[in-house]
């Protein structure tokens, strides 16, 4: 995200105002982020937003339209802008799209770790599967027809009906648990590097006037992505350390990125050639990675199963749900 420019903004000038203001920012940025990350996480043991309630379902739509407005609105716009700008040195980066094509290389590379790390715990999650089994078996194993063999086969069918309940079966496909798993950690990746450029963008600035309109945009604005985040980790069943790691360096991030920007602002130069190429690259790669994860990934394999069996209310609640996650956070364009 570029800190936008204001007329007069030599006169909006001050450096003590700006500092101010930012130490407000990282402390406004940090609770929404927190409280956005921590309500699918900790609401998930109330019932209306258990992972097989349709409430949760409505989160988890409302969250895949706020990932994928944030690759179209806010990421992919910007990059274009930072690419394109006159000041860029070499006609190449004028005249060839950057933005979009660093945007399809970054989809297709996250298509390739998406298999490589669907690969990956798949086959992990099957050998801890058979490793369980083999133990199960070699540290008892009662004679056949028993009392003892036929309540351990029942045992072990109720094993098997537990986890096909929650999606844990593979049956010749990619476990709902696996994918979940795989899809909150590329989501993560593709979210905090766009909330570090943002961060490092407030940070270098000195002008009060755009600081102070961003404080309340940014904090909205990553209440809602940590809100879409938290609802995608909660189903990967992650343990409670894990969960409170990943939510924990999304929240820092933005406020990290603002801390950064306040030791470099000396020096830095956000208007440098340089800096734009490189935010306007990362600020793409960002975009090409949650545009990939929200139509694949979270739209067609979450949203469209979902609504495969579900009820017409369900259905009608989850596309305006996303709906209205995709428009609010459009509408925080405006100022973010």
């Amino acid at each position: 995200m570029e800190v936008p420019m204001v007329a007069g903004d030599g006169e909006c000038r001050d450096e003590e105002a700006a500092m101010h203001l930012k130490l407000v920012a990282i402390a406004a940025i940090l609770v929404a982020s927190i409280a956005g990350v921590a309500i699918p996480l900790a609401g998930r043991r109330q019932r209306f937003l258990r992972s097989d309630g349709g409430g949760f379902a409505f989160v988890e739509a409302f969250g895949a339209g706020v990932i994928l407005a944030t690759g179209f609105v806010h990421m992919l716009p910007e990059a274009e802008e930072s690419l394109a700008d006159a000041a860029m040195p070499a006609r190449a980066w004028t005249e060839f799209p950057f933005a979009g094509f660093a945007a399809m290389v970054a989809a297709l590379g996250t298509l390739a770790l998406d298999f490589i790390g669907t690969t990956f715990y798949e086959r992990k999650h099957g050998a801890e599967k058979g490793k369980q089994k083999a133990e199960r078996v070699g540290v008892w194993s009662p004679s056949p027809g028993s009392d003892e063999f036929n309540d351990d086969a029942m045992h072990i069918i109720g094993v098997h009906a537990h986890a096909a309940a929650h999606g844990e079966v593979d049956g010749g496909g990619v476990s709902s648990h696996v994918r979940h798993v795989v899809v909150s950690q590329i989501l993560e990746l593709g979210i905090v590097s766009h909330s570090v450029t943002i961060g490092l963008s407030l940070g270098v600035s000195q002008n009060p006037c755009t600081i102070r309109p961003l404080i309340a945009a940014l904090s909205f604005h990553q209440f809602f992505e940590g809100f879409a985040l938290g609802a995608y980790i909660s189903q990967a069943r992650f343990s409670s350390l894990k969960e409170a790691v990943m939510a924990c360096f999304f929240a820092l991030t933005t406020p990290g990125g603002i801390g950064l920007g306040l030791s470099a602002a000396s020096f830095y130069d956000p208007d440098s050639p340089t800096a734009m190429a490189a935010e306007g690259l990362l600020d793409s790669i960002s975009a090409g990675i949650l545009i990939y994860m929200a139509l694949v990934d979270l739209v067609a394999a979450d949203f469209l199963d979902r609504l495969k069996n579900g009820s017409t209310s369900l259905r009608v609640g989850s596309y305006i749900a996303l709906f209205l996650g995709a428009g609010l956070m459009s509408l925080l364009a405006l100022r973010a």
